[in-house]
């Protein structure tokens, strides 16, 4: 795989350095990952709390991968699709 620039990135909303690693995590043979405790607390996530992940796809693969709670997802959603449906209708 081709390395990327350091200025590239494959989301392409987001400019170069408004990302930051906050932290790095292993996944388990049974295919699960443990975001950390501090990490959890600033992003006000709770057990229980469910996340859409979403992905953004360059050159036909994986490049990034965003956790988005749901209800901010669903808002974010009627949100933007609220006035083309009432538009439709």
């Amino acid at each position: 795989m081709a390395r990327k620039k350091k200025d590239e990135c494959c989301v392409p909303s987001v400019k170069a350095g408004s990302c930051r690693v906050e932290a790095v995590v292993s996944v388990d043979d049974r295919g699960q990952m443990v975001l950390p405790k501090e990490l959890r607390e600033r992003a006000g996530i709770k057990p229980s709390d469910k996340l859409v992940a979403a992905t953004w796809e360059k050159d036909g693969q994986v490049c990034c991968i965003t956790l988005v709670k749901v209800e901010d997802m669903v808002s974010l959603l009627k949100d933007r699709l609220g006035p083309v449906m009432r538009e439709i209708f």
